[in-house]
C-alpha cells in the first residue's frame, strides 16, 4: 500500500494573493473560479473588509486562495486596517494574482500596489479582468502597456462574470506552484464558518440595497445561529450596526420596508448556501463612530 508521501510525490500546492485596487472583480473572480460563492460582491468598492480563504482541488494540484480588501492609499482607522490585511497577504502569499479592471482604470490606485508588489520575489501573474467590456483594439494596447511598464510572470485577459479564459487563468496559476501536499481534505473549500459567511450575506444586501454612506458605516454581528428540527430549520438574529441614529431610520426604510428588503435578499442567499430553511431576525442598533473606534473594531472582527 503506497505511502502518503508517495501519493503527493509529484503533488503541488500554495497560497495565492488575490490583490487589486478597489471594486477590480477580485470576490467575483474567487467565487467564479471555486464555482461557489464564498466572497461577497456588489458595484460599490471596499466590499471586501477580511481575507477570505478558498480552496481550489486540481487533479494533481491544491490552489488556496487568499481574497483580499482593495489596495489604495487610506486614511481612517478602519480603511487603514483593511488595507493592512490586504497587504499582509502578499507577504504569506506563494504567488501573487494582480486583478485589473481593464474597464474601469485606476492608474493613482494601481500604480501605489503595483510598486508594493516589485518588492516581492514571489511570482506575479496578471489578470486583465472585465474584457468583456471593452474592445479588442483597446485591450491590446492594455496588454503592451502593462509587458512593457512593468514585469509580471504571466498575463491573462478574462471576464470573471463571464468566465471567459479562467481556465487558462488557473492553469497558469498553477505552473507556478511549488512541490507540497495538499494544506486542506479533499472537501473544503473555505476555512470561514457559516456565521461568518451569514454575516458576510447580510452586509452585502445592506451594500445593495442602501446608498451613500450607509454601506460604509454598516457592521454586522451574528448574535446567535441554532439548528432545529434536526437540521431542518436554522435560526439566526443578527444586528447590523451603524454609526448615527439619523442613519437608523433609512435602513429600516418607510414601515420597515428596507429592513425587510435586506433580511428577505439574506435569507434567500443564505438558505442556498446551508440548504435549509432559515428563519432570520434582524436588529438594527447605534454604535457611535464605530470606524474609528478600536475596540468596536476589534469586535466586530476588523
Amino acid at each position: 500500500m503506497p505511502s502518503t508521501t508517495d501519493k503527493y510525490d509529484n503533488f503541488k500546492s500554495g497560497y495565492v494573493a488575490i490583490v487589486g485596487v478597489p471594486n477590480a472583480g477580485k470576490s467575483t473572480l474567487l467565487n467564479r473560479m471555486l464555482g461557489e460563492k464564498i466572497s461577497i460582491t456588489s458595484k460599490k468598492p471596499q466590499t471586501t473588509r477580511n481575507r477570505i480563504l478558498g480552496v481550489m482541488h486540481r487533479p494533481g494540484a491544491q490552489l488556496v486562495f487568499i481574497d483580499t480588501p482593495g489596495i489604495f492609499e487610506a486614511k481612517d482607522t478602519l480603511n487603514l486596517r483593511i488595507v493592512d490585511t490586504a497587504i499582509s497577504a502578499i507577504g504569506d502569499a506563494d504567488m501573487i494574482l494582480f486583478v485589473l479592471d481593464v474597464a474601469n482604470p485606476d492608474p493613482t490606485s494601481e500604480y501605489f500596489l503595483v510598486q508594493r508588489l516589485q518588492k516581492h520575489d514571489s511570482p506575479v501573474i496578471l489578470a486583465l479582468n472585465k474584457i468583456d467590456l471593452i474592445e479588442k483594439p483597446t485591450l491590446l494596447k492594455i496588454i503592451e502597456k502593462w509587458s512593457t511598464e512593468y514585469y509580471f510572470d504571466v498575463i491573462v485577459p478574462i471576464s470573471a462574470t463571464e468566465g471567459t479564459q479562467i481556465e487558462q487563468l488557473v492553469s497558469a496559476m498553477e505552473s507556478f506552484l511549488p512541490p507540497g501536499p495538499p494544506y486542506f481534505p479533499e472537501d473544503a473549500v473555505t476555512d470561514l464558518t457559516e456565521r461568518f459567511i451569514a454575516a458576510e450575506m447580510i452586509r452585502e444586501s445592506v451594500f445593495r440595497l442602501t446608498g451613500e454612506e450607509i454601506p460604509y458605516a454598516t457592521a454586522v454581528t451574528v448574535d446567535s445561529f441554532t439548528e432545529e428540527k434536526n437540521g431542518k430549520l436554522v435560526k439566526i438574529e443578527a444586528s447590523i450596526h451603524i454609526e448615527r441614529a439619523s442613519q437608523k431610520g433609512i435602513i429600516i426604510g418607510k414601515e420597515g420596508s428596507k429592513l425587510k428588503r435586506i433580511g428577505t435578499e439574506s435569507r434567500k442567499k443564505i438558505e442556498r448556501m446551508l440548504e435549509t430553511k432559515v428563519f432570520l431576525k434582524l436588529f438594527v442598533k447605534v454604535q457611535k463612530n464605530w470606524r474609528k473606534d478600536t475596540r468596536a473594531l476589534r469586535r466586530f472582527g476588523y
